[in-house]
């Protein structure tokens, strides 16, 4: 069964040039829908729907955790529509 979690990343100067959500996507099964984001030279930020199976949505967000990007649910901060 498929669910969805909004996420809100943030990225520091060490991650913020990596095709992140890419390799996530191939690691682990999960489909992004990006909802806002805004990616400077040295730090971002990303609203993200995720959406999949609960192990990889927990996969996922331990594969973003261990790169150094701070993850926090982003509930009432998604954009309709």
């Amino acid at each position: 069964m498929t669910t969805h979690r909004h996420l809100q990343l943030t990225f520091g100067p060490e991650t913020v040039t990596e095709p992140i959500v890419y390799t996530m996507v191939k690691q682990h099964q999960v489909i992004p829908n990006i909802r806002r984001a805004n990616i400077e030279q040295h730090v971002g930020w990303m609203i993200l729907d995720l959406e999949g199976e609960a192990s990889d949505l927990d996969a996922a967000t331990k594969y973003l955790k261990g790169l150094g990007i701070e993850v926090s649910s982003a509930e009432g901060d998604i954009v309709a529509g």
